[in-house]
This record gives structure tokens, C-alpha cells and sequence, in this order.
């Protein structure tokens, strides 16, 4: 996660360098709405950076569940970043439009985002891999920014084509199109971290896969009061099991063990927490 996150903000610094480079020979609005992108992304990549840092520092006495929810916040952070960067992107459109100027440095400009596809690319491809392997907030945040580039820098690429060839107000009708896919982006951003600061239970595969690993136990009678959530990497399961009533205390506790253990080897380094009822007791209520 850290490697990601260190990834992601050198591929931000390189792209920004150069598209200020070609935003400046050209004059294009839809380069400067990719380059205001790109230096979000470079923002939003430093407060990933900060996150996940946090975010993999172990349990302590005032957070004894972790910091995982620092990703989340940092989703937040990214999310208003966005926002504000489409609102600038459509007002200067909106400017150009008004006020038409004439492009040049064309050529530049289309294989700055030809290379810049190229390294969003090989980032994605990097990110996918530590998002399988982690399901990190932050990470995935991340890669949704860089999802969105690869789909500006086409439209841009697109737009200096058919303003070299053609009307130059695509140009600005292209940085429009991009601000406003860049919110649709920014909302689905605040919904996962919303999920994630609103402890949301996990998706209702995953918990009917454990509840099918409790039920597997041969002295499993049943269970009740599943609970789930994620806190970053972090998994917490909570439930209560159902067993027969003549069992030990030492009986009991070896097959809350066993599930315990049987529920962590599908979902590692989750924290399960059973509390085992006697089935006289649930099924009395």
C-alpha cells in the first residue's frame, strides 16, 4: 500500500511537469483542465500518502481498533478537491467559449497525452494489484482519479485533434464534459468513504460465506446477530452461535475457537468475536 501510494504521486509530479509544459505552447483549456487534474491528483495522492501511513500504524491505547478509518477521511479530502477543481474547469470552458483563442503547439500536446495514457496505465495496473490484495479505501480512491485520467486524456487527445482540424471550440466543450465526469467521479468517492465512516456491513456475499464457514461445524446449531464491517484492511465479525446445552465451558470455548479460526482463514486478519448462546435459551425466545 505504501508502494502504491508512493507510485502514484511520482506518475502525478512527471504528468504535471509535462502537461504545464504543453498547456503552455498550446493554450488549450482542455490541457489546463487535464493539468488542474493531474495536480489534484498529486494533492490527493500526498494525502493518500499521509493516510495510508496512518492507516497501517497498529492499535493503540485511545484507538484500540486501528486507524483505518484515516483512509476513509482521506477519500473525503479527495472528494472535495474534486469538486472545487470541476467548478474552476467549467468556469474557465465557459470563458473560452465567450471568449474564443486560437491553439497551437498541437503536436506537443497530443504526445504529451500519449505518454501520459501510457503512465496512467502502467499505475493502474499497479494499483489493481495492492487493491486485490489489500481492498484498501485510499487505494482504491486513488485508482478511481487515475481510471477518470485515462478518459481525459483520450478526450483531450481527441479534442486538440478536432480542433486542429476543425472548430476550436471543441476544445472548451471537451473541458466541460471532462469537469462534469470528474463530479460524477468525486460522488462516488463520498459514497464508499461514507460506507466505510458509517461502519456499512460487508457486501451479503461475504456474510453468507460466513455464515456458511458457522454452520459447516458439525456442533453448530445456528447463529444469529451477524455483524460485520471494515475498517480499512481491517475486518470485524461479530455474531452470536447456537450450541447444545449439555456442552462444557471448555467444549464450548474449543468450538468457538475453531470457528473463529475457520472464519479468519477465508477473511485473514479479520477480528471475530463469537459469543456462544445455549440453543434451549434462543429457541425459549
Amino acid at each position: 500500500m505504501r508502494l502504491a501510494t508512493y507510485a502514484s504521486v511520482s506518475v502525478a509530479t512527471v504528468l504535471i511537469g509535462a502537461k504545464l509544459l504543453a498547456w503552455q505552447l498550446s493554450g488549450s483549456v482542455s490541457l489546463l483542465a487535464t493539468l488542474v487534474d493531474s495536480g489534484l491528483d498529486a494533492v490527493a495522492s500526498l494525502l493518500n500518502l499521509l493516510a495510508v501511513r496512518h492507516a497501517l500504524s497498529p492499535a493503540d491505547r485511545e484507538h484500540r481498533f486501528g486507524h483505518g478509518k484515516a483512509e476513509a477521511l482521506a477519500g473525503l479530502g479527495q472528494a472535495a478537491l474534486i469538486c472545487g477543481s470541476s467548478l474552476f474547469l467549467v468556469y474557465a470552458s465557459i470563458q473560452r467559449m465567450l471568449e474564443p483563442v486560437a491553439l497551437g503547439g498541437f503536436g506537443l500536446g497530443m504526445w504529451v497525452m500519449v505518454f501520459s495514457i501510457a503512465m496512467t496505465l502502467l499505475l493502474l495496473t499497479f494499483q489493481r494489484h495492492v487493491i486485490l490484495r489489500t481492498d484498501s479505501t485510499a487505494i482504491r480512491a486513488d485508482a478511481l482519479h487515475y481510471r477518470t485520467d485515462l478518459l481525459v486524456n483520450a478526450s483531450v487527445l481527441l479534442a486538440l485533434a478536432l480542433s486542429r482540424w476543425g472548430w476550436p471550440g471543441f476544445d472548451p466543450l471537451f473541458a466541460i464534459a471532462i469537469a462534469f465526469y470528474i463530479l460524477y467521479s468525486a460522488w462516488e468517492i463520498i459514497s464508499h468513504a461514507f460506507d466505510h465512516l458509517m461502519d456499512r456491513e460487508l457486501p451479503d456475499e461475504e456474510r453468507l460465506e460466513i455464515e456458511q464457514i458457522v454452520l459447516s461445524h458439525a456442533k453448530v446449531r445456528g447463529l444469529h446477530d451477524l455483524r460485520t464491517r471494515r475498517s480499512g484492511k481491517d475486518t470485524f465479525v461479530q455474531m452470536h452461535i447456537e450450541l447444545d446445552d449439555h456442552l462444557s465451558l471448555r467444549e464450548a470455548h474449543r468450538i468457538v475457537v475453531e470457528v473463529e479460526s475457520a472464519v479468519v482463514e477465508v477473511f485473514p486478519g479479520a477480528e471475530v468475536l463469537i459469543h456462544p448462546d445455549p440453543l434451549s435459551v434462543v429457541t425459549s425466545q
